[in-house]
């Protein structure tokens, strides 16, 4: 797509990004009032790269060109975890800060979100696996199939946080019925 076809979407952009320095998920949406539709969604795959600079070079590049390519009004990003492995947490956080810089050069905002939030925000449980938050990318994106990979639906999942936290779905409803009502696109099931 070439940024005179992506100025005519309509709504906002949103780019989604789960920073990995094997993996880097990466996923598009639009969001018009409530409605939100699937752009793109894939994976950049960085573990055949012999150093680190050159894996932090390819997530800026594709990054750059995410944003080139389809004009995002903001950008979502997964937060680090904290984990035992400091090495492991530097990394990660390097691959983040790039992509970071990445949106920034491109004037886009960027809003962090903690694995947890994104989770809670997508499916209604923190705890939620990442099996669970890509069957529910599908129910709320109306997919025929979860993407290949769970680095892509997380990073469809932080746009996806990303549209419910700023205001567009997530306002206090005064009972469950006006939850469900208002809500129709995430309630699942019944019972």
């Amino acid at each position: 797509m070439n940024p005179e076809t992506a100025k005519q979407i309509e709504g906002k952009i949103i780019l989604g990004i789960d920073p990995g320095t094997t993996i880097m998920g990466y996923g598009v949406i639009s969001v018009k009032g409530q409605k939100m539709e699937l752009l793109v969604h894939g994976v950049l795959h960085l573990a055949k790269l012999p150093d680190q600079a050159l894996k932090l070079e390819k997530i800026y590049s594709r990054v750059t060109e995410l944003c080139k390519t389809w004009l995002p009004d903001e950008m979502a990003i997964e937060a680090p975890f904290f984990g035992k492995n400091v090495q492991s947490m530097l990394k990660l956080g390097r691959a983040q800060g790039v992509a970071i810089a990445a949106a920034i050069a491109h004037a886009i905002p960027v809003m962090e979100y903690e694995p947890r939030k994104i989770k809670q925000s997508v499916t209604g449980n923190g705890n939620a696996s990442k099996e669970q938050v890509s069957a529910m990318i599908v129910t709320l994106l109306k997919m025929d199939a979860a993407p290949e990979l769970l680095d892509a639906s997380d990073a469809l999942a932080a746009a996806i946080c990303h549209h419910f936290q700023n205001g567009n779905v997530g306002k206090k409803s005064k009972s469950w019925s006006s939850f469900v009502k208002d809500n129709a696109g995430r309630v699942v099931g019944g019972g």
